[in-house]
């Protein structure tokens, strides 16, 4: 049970402890820590965030030893790789590819924490410290697939780095300072090469930071409301530890059939050939998990007062992510889930699905028509409306909805629900809508 003392048989793990208490700290964060008994398996995405990183920085520490960061020899260094070494291929199909599976997993971790209100008191800097997660792992991964030096890495490159141009005063220094001279050449490489050795590094300090907040603040629930007592909650181990580790199971068996069977599904044919700065590739495209942004900066093909379109194009990307940000104070309603807001719901997936549409749209040329038979409607068109709702979500929808919305009511506990026999509370067991009811904690 939650909160049951145990002692530590084991005379030398004692002894050690007693001068280095590791295992102790350990007992409490695995016994101690008091868990919403209720925690469904979307709540098995951040440990398998944890579990892709491991892997990624496994993978590539064996990697970096037969890579050559030069811009003469990095392609056939890959190559040498993929080819000569022994299981080359293997690890590097599964840092590839991991690289993908990390995305997509922080991605649902984060759609999940929006849904269930993951980021209101007291988890405010939680989610914060969550979304500079997020930064780091798009600067490691943009870096990152830039080392194998093929068309679209050089390409990926030049275009991406070039948009720090659009500051005003110095945005040429800066990107004077990221190429390491006057273009994407050798000095380029070996500063990319040797920050994405170290970002992941960084990535798990700040994880570690993550879950300190967590911890502080304790876990969200799909209810979304405190823990009221002993009976609302459970010991992280045995019941989440097994939970979490077969979502692992689960997700290898995704993992693996991607490694094994589809290995260049979400890579770009263009990266198998050798960089060539003369011949521009005819579509510039970045890897899939950044489309959404590159959609966002495309979408703002005109300048505004005396902001030239390139700059408001650069500070809408990462606006799009900035106001991740100030998602805890943007979202007014006193509840959290969305399992008791309704309407919020409703705009939830749509806000799902305009994601997705970005995601299209970052993926196809600008002027080219979306429908065979309708020229005049193209996919910068479609990406100019995905992006005003994209920020309309964030900073209309939700202050609005929380003085709008009618919630349902709250249960009176975590463990109410399953006690009553019912996903929400009998009339009476809550203080009324929330209209009328104190504001819970987070």
């Amino acid at each position: 049970m939650a909160g049951e003392n145990r002692t530590i048989d084991n005379k030398l793990l004692k002894w050690v402890d007693d001068r280095l208490p590791v295992v102790s700290q350990m007992q409490h964060e695995m016994y101690d820590y008091p868990t919403p008994r209720n925690l469904n398996y979307w709540w098995n995405f951040g440990s398998l965030a944890g579990f892709v990183l491991v892997i990624m920085i496994v993978t590539g520490i064996f990697l970096s030893m037969h890579y050559t960061a030069h811009t003469d020899h990095a392609f056939e260094s890959v190559e040498h790789i993929m080819r000569n070494v022994n299981f080359g291929w293997l690890i590097r199909y599964i840092h590839m590819n991991g690289g993908s599976m990390f995305f997509i997993v922080v991605y649902i971790h984060i759609f999940r924490g929006m849904y269930y209100g993951s980021y209101k008191k007291p988890r405010e800097l939680l989610w914060m410290i969550g979304v500079v997660i997020l930064l780091l792992m798009m600067a490691t991964a943009f870096m990152g697939y830039v080392l194998p030096w093929g068309q679209m890495s050089f390409w990926g490159a030049t275009v991406i780095t070039n948009l720090f141009s659009a500051i005003p005063v110095v945005g040429d220094q800066i990107v004077t300072l990221l190429w390491g001279g006057f273009a994407v050449d050798k000095p380029t490489l070996k500063r990319f090469f040797s920050l994405q050795y170290l970002l992941p590094f960084v990535l798990v300090g700040v994880i570690v930071l993550h879950v300190m907040a967590l911890h502080k603040a304790h876990s969200n629930n799909p209810l979304g409301i405190d823990m009221k007592g002993p009976q609302d909650s459970i010991a992280f181990h045995p019941y989440y530890t097994i939970k979490d580790l077969f979502g692992i199971g689960v997700f290898l068996m995704v993992y693996a059939a991607f490694v094994f069977w589809a290995p260049n599904f979400m890579g770009h044919p263009d990266n198998y050939i050798p960089a060539n700065p003369l011949v521009t590739p005819e579509h510039i495209v970045p890897e899939w998990y950044f489309l959404p942004f590159y959609a966002i900066l495309r979408s703002i093909d005109f300048g505004f007062l005396f902001i030239p379109a390139k700059l408001l194009g650069v500070i809408a990307m990462f606006g799009s992510i900035g106001v991740l940000f100030d998602l805890p104070w943007l979202d007014t309603s006193p509840v959290r889930s969305a399992k008791f807001r309704p309407t919020y719901r409703i705009f939830f997936w749509v806000f799902l699905l305009d994601c997705v549409v970005l995601t299209f749209v970052g993926g196809n040329a600008p002027g080219d028509p979306v429908f065979s038979g309708v020229a005049w409607f193209k996919w910068i068109h479609l990406g100019q409306i995905a992006t005003l709702y994209y920020f309309a979500h964030f900073l209309v929808v939700f202050p609005l909805l929380g003085y709008l919305e009618k919630t349902k009511p709250l249960p009176a506990s975590i463990s109410e629900p399953v006690l009553k026999g019912g996903g929400n509370a009998p009339a009476g067991a809550a203080a009324g809508a929330v209209k009328t009811a104190p504001m819970e904690k987070a």
